[in-house]
């Protein structure tokens, strides 16, 4: 592998995303294109994993650095950064607060450090993208005390997928993204909502951690801490149950009694009549539309509404089922499908444009790598 070359000039990256029950590896060219790519759909600790790591870093090639997406840099963190140890005790400190997504990611960005000592790597973390969101936005209704002494605050994530779609969405309006207010929606196993007001993200769905905000796959998104707290007082659960319970057994599943976390499993299922997978199919639309119109106030205007992530790019059912419910914030109901494509999927004449934007966070993480690498050794 060679790593030296003009200074400021970045080769291929190797991007590494360890999710919380998956492992992809990408290489990604200075064209900023997809050379080769091999995913597991296993746990990063899983042996099938571990198996596809060493296969893909015995023949990595000539890739001039590492890019790491982390989905939570806590308060430390807020832009892409070269790994160091310090940034990984950073890291490890904002570890609670994803308990699904960052122990995994960590023991892989350690596993990659060890195979490829001599390449730069950089961590980019979703929380980025949200880190300037104003006072009003980020700030909870708790006492002074607890926010000062612990850091708590509104963080937001999806912010790697926000990042990547923001110029997309900007280019088809023939617009700059500093110019652009809209909202934007990531719907996948994971999903939230974002408002975006000349640029730059002002609010966020999620919150301190990734289990607030929508309903998501297994995640329960937002609920009624009154509740939580019945949970754990009155009814006699642990905090392990009670943890489990809202980011493992909770969301698409729960609603589902159990049936599937997966909406396509849902849709077939519902249209075969089975009542559980319809209603939370039913919740989990009427919940995307609620958090599209709490981002749609955040803004001056709404120029645009922005769908990405897995759902919205391949189910146009769900997608039109979500828009239908939005005329009062001007969004008309009657979409066009699109799937595995960028695209501007309501009418010429429609007052608000709707698009659907694939899911590219591994380019953006091969360009903040890119970058930060190209900064520090120009």
């Amino acid at each position: 592998m060679s790593l030296r070359r003009p200074s400021g000039e970045v080769g291929d990256v190797l991007v590494v995303d360890a999710g919380s029950h998956s492992l992809r590896l990408v290489v990604v060219t200075q064209a900023g294109e997809r050379a080769r790519e091999s995913v597991v759909e296993s746990p990063p600790t899983s042996d099938e994993a571990h198996e596809l790591l060493d296969r893909f870093l015995d023949d990595i090639g000539d890739v001039a650095a590492v890019g790491h997406r982390v989905v939570h840099g806590g308060d430390r963190i807020t832009e892409a950064v070269v790994v160091t140890d310090q940034v990984l005790e950073a890291l490890g400190e904002a570890a609670p607060l994803a308990p699904l997504h960052m122990p995994p990611a960590l023991r892989t960005i350690a596993e990659v450090r060890r195979r490829l000592p001599e390449l730069p790597q950089v961590v980019a973390v979703d929380t980025a993208f949200h880190a300037g969101m104003p006072p009003v936005a980020r700030t909870y209704a708790l006492p002074a005390e607890w926010r000062w002494r612990w850091g708590l605050r509104r963080f937001g994530f999806h912010g790697l997928s926000y990042a990547s779609a923001l110029p997309r969405a900007a280019a088809m309006l023939d617009t700059r993204p500093e110019q652009l207010s809209c909202v934007m929606a990531h719907l996948g196993g994971g999903s939230s909502t974002c408002a975006v007001r000349h640029g730059r993200s002002v609010w966020t769905s999620m919150g301190y951690t990734p289990l607030d905000g929508l309903v998501m796959g297994t995640r329960s998104g937002s609920v009624d801490p009154g509740l939580l707290l019945d949970l754990l007082g009155r009814r006699g659960l642990s905090r392990h149950e009670l943890a489990t319970g809202l980011e493992q057994h909770s969301g698409l599943l729960g609603l589902s009694d159990g049936r599937s976390s997966d909406t396509r499993d849902l849709t077939s299922a519902a249209a075969a009549g089975d009542l559980p997978s319809r209603l939370a199919l039913d919740v989990f639309v009427l919940r995307a539309r609620q958090g599209i119109a709490e981002a749609a106030v955040c803004l001056d205007r709404l120029d645009a509404l922005v769908l990405t992530g897995e759902i919205a790019g391949d189910q146009p059912d769900l997608v039109a089922a979500v828009c239908a419910g939005l005329a009062p914030l001007g969004v008309s109901g009657d979409v066009d499908a699109a799937v595995g494509t960028d695209a501007l999927i309501s009418a010429p004449s429609a007052r608000i444009p709707v698009m659907v934007l694939t899911v590219e966070e591994d380019l953006q993480v091969a360009a903040e790598t890119r970058r930060v690498v190209g900064a520090s050794s120009g």
